[in-house]
């Protein structure tokens, strides 16, 4: 049978190494990028790339004709920072490039999509340690009120036009190939850059502050293990937990100081603080291992030396 991936949002932090990895699983020429605006000469150098606004329908039906796509990976959204600034764009971002693929996949013109969910679906009055897969979900954010929304309609459109729509509620990513792209949880990438290069970091959340975070590799394994699974083994249809590693800035840093002795952090908590309070501090994904395997395999000190090691050149 043949496949044909369409990555929507190609140019995001995830999307980047997404379009990577399934070019070089599948080959670049069934693998379709896309995004708003190109991206960097290496994606674009990579293989096929289209210029698409993901909240334009008929644009967006028009490459997954004439591409005959099969699957959609829709990476495109505002994250939760960014959002916060500018709610209505975020709220239209987010809903609209959800609707638009769910449509394509009712209509049988696609078969199968991604949609990645958060753990910004969760709020104030979800229980913050080993977060259950079905709790209250009473988000606070922009962000996370679009990402609890979108959860409702993949297992609406599953239930009610048996759409094949799969997803999994990201930790915080941490990736040393993309730079910061406007979430909560970007401290812990900005952070090793700052290291590397000052020194020292001002940490926008406070010392104590534990979330549940992941290594891009980790990610990315999860998003293509979970579309390459029968479809009988996706027992979840709105959005699996996802977890790998918790530590708060405090640990970060003394894991960045195993390597670099003379780093120093200090806190000027803001907006994000209020954000990250809102959130888990671990999450229970025993659903995602039991159903489809799922298993984190990178550590928070395995994690410092990869970024570290990769990022040294740049500074």
């Amino acid at each position: 049978m043949k496949k044909r991936i369409l990555i929507i949002g190609a140019c995001g932090q995830i999307g980047t190494e997404l379009t990577v990895y399934l070019r070089n699983k599948f080959g670049k020429t069934k693998v379709i990028a896309s995004d708003i605006r190109e991206g960097d000469d290496a994606l674009m150098a990579s293989g096929p790339f289209e210029i698409l606004d993901a909240t334009d329908y008929n644009a967006v039906e028009e490459v997954v004709m004439r591409h005959e796509i099969t699957d959609v990976y829709l990476m495109a959204a505002m994250l939760s920072a960014t959002a916060e600034k500018f709610p209505m764009k975020g709220w239209n971002l987010n809903m609209d490039s959800l609707f638009h693929v769910l449509n394509l996949a009712k209509d049988k013109k696609i078969d199968k999509v991604f949609w990645p969910s958060s753990i910004a679906v969760f709020g104030p009055s979800t229980p913050k340690v080993d977060t259950p897969q079905r709790t209250v979900m009473e988000p606070s954010t922009v962000y996370g009120i679009s990402k609890q929304t979108g959860e409702r309609w993949c297992e609406y459109y599953y239930n009610r036009y048996g759409v094949d729509v799969r997803s999994v509620r990201y930790p915080g990513l941490i990736s040393y190939k993309t730079l910061p792209g406007g979430g909560t949880t970007d401290y812990a990438v900005d952070i090793y850059h700052k290291a590397l290069k000052h020194k020292k970091y001002i940490c926008f959340l406070k010392a104590e502050t534990t979330l549940p975070m992941m290594f891009m590799d980790d990610a990315i394994q999860a998003t293509v293990s979970i579309m390459e699974s029968e479809s009988e083994k996706i027992k979840i249809r709105n959005s699996y937990n996802l977890s790998a590693i918790s530590f708060n800035p405090k640990e970060i840093t003394a894991s960045i100081q195993k390597h670099i002795p003379e780093f120093t952090i200090s806190y000027e908590p803001d907006f994000r603080q209020a954000i990250a309070d809102s959130w888990p501090q671990s999450i229970d994904d025993s659903e995602a291992q039991t159903d489809w395997g799922w298993k984190s395999k990178i550590s928070l000190d395995e994690m410092t030396k990869i970024m570290l090691d990769n990022l040294r050149d740049k500074y």
